[in-house]
């Protein structure tokens, strides 16, 4: 564990080297993120504009979930963006054979190999909108809901991580596999909303096949509540242990069948 923090840290601060030498890239980036989340706010307010509630929850509490979906997408981006480089075009080019030439473990050193600074975006979004809404949302504040809430975060995050690695391991087989990341991270937009809004066929599909609903409306419901921690926070918790689990094991079959693009 030790060695592999080391390795991180050097990693990481040689990442952080290469972005600031183009500093117009990065602040163009956290700019963009900051555009398409005032975008996603734009629509909430458009929607309250004509309507009082939604699905039995108020403006504020719409913006509660919405904030907190940004908070793991945010960590998720900021620690793991490498995964779709291999989606796209890193298997592809044959440039994978790296990871396989050097003494580190290659999955780690995927995810180490980048620190996506401008997810920090996402994140001053997420608790600016958090603390906004918080003092009208009704939240259940109490020493166990929070410290459950924030103990969520990480298995949250690991949901986005656990989809991404699995669908970043498709291209060893097809070469290329960022379309797949794109179309299954895409449905993240569920996770800003209520379920009960979704139809039952939306609303099981978000909740027990890509489990995006874990990551946002689930727990920020059990802090609204402080109902059902079993399912709004364990559900999370085992979730992406078992996503996790299933993800490493389909990377590392893949591995066993990635052939270099050759000459």
């Amino acid at each position: 564990m030790h060695r592999a923090l080391k390795i991180y840290k050097i990693l990481v601060a040689q990442n952080l080297k290469r972005v600031m030498e183009y500093k117009a890239d990065f602040f163009t980036g956290a700019v963009s993120f900051l555009i398409d989340q005032a975008i996603g706010i734009a629509f909430i307010f458009i929607i309250f504009s004509q309507i009082p509630q939604l699905a039995g929850f108020q403006f504020e509490q719409i913006v509660f979930i919405y904030g907190f979906s940004q908070i793991p997408k945010g960590i998720d981006h900021l620690l793991t963006d490498n995964l779709w480089s291999v989606g796209y075009f890193i298997v592809k080019k044959g440039d994978f054979d790296k990871y396989l030439t050097r003494p580190i473990n290659p999955l780690f050193h995927v995810i180490a190999e980048t620190f996506q600074i401008d997810a920090a975006g996402e994140l001053v979004v997420g608790i600016s909108l958090m603390i906004y809404a918080a003092p009208h949302a009704a939240l259940c504040v109490n020493a166990l809901t929070v410290t459950l809430f924030v103990f969520a975060i990480p298995f949250c995050t690991l949901i986005y991580t656990s989809i991404k690695i699995a669908c970043a391991a498709f291209a060893f087989w097809i070469k290329s596999s960022g379309y797949i990341i794109q179309m299954l991270y895409g449905m993240n937009e569920f996770s800003k909303y209520p379920t009960t809004i979704y139809s039952n066929i939306i609303k099981f599909f978000v909740t027990y096949i890509i489990p995006f609903a874990f990551t946002g409306y689930y727990p920020a419901l059990y802090l609204m509540t402080g109902e059902n921690p079993l399912f709004n926070i364990g559900g999370a918790v085992i979730i992406s242990m078992v996503m996790l689990f299933v993800s490493v094991l389909i990377w590392n079959k893949g591995l066993k069948a990635y052939e270099s693009a050759g000459s």
